[in-house]
């Protein structure tokens, strides 16, 4: 499966427990920022990916950007800049 987004918006993969991933959900709501929430507890493959993106962890939430990049548990106003 390909999780690159489109321009403007992100891939967020998540858990349904993680406090972080619920934070920075209701930011990104607020600040109109669009994503797609990838819960990697139900999605195939997702794990391992998260895991090559962060060293070996499975730390959520991991961001993947339009331009291929990632980030790990992103403030609000590291995403809106990286959009910018």
């Amino acid at each position: 499966m390909n999780f690159v987004p489109a321009t403007g918006t992100i891939t967020m993969f998540t858990t349904d427990w993680c406090g972080y991933c619920k934070r920075l959900k209701k930011q990104l709501d607020s600040a109109g920022i669009g994503y797609t929430e990838v819960n990697i507890e139900r999605v195939d493959g997702t794990p391992e990916l998260v895991m090559s993106l962060n060293n070996g962890n499975q730390t959520v939430p991991t961001i993947l950007y339009p331009d291929g990049s990632a980030a790990t548990n992103p403030s609000l106003a590291q995403v809106q800049a990286k959009l910018a």
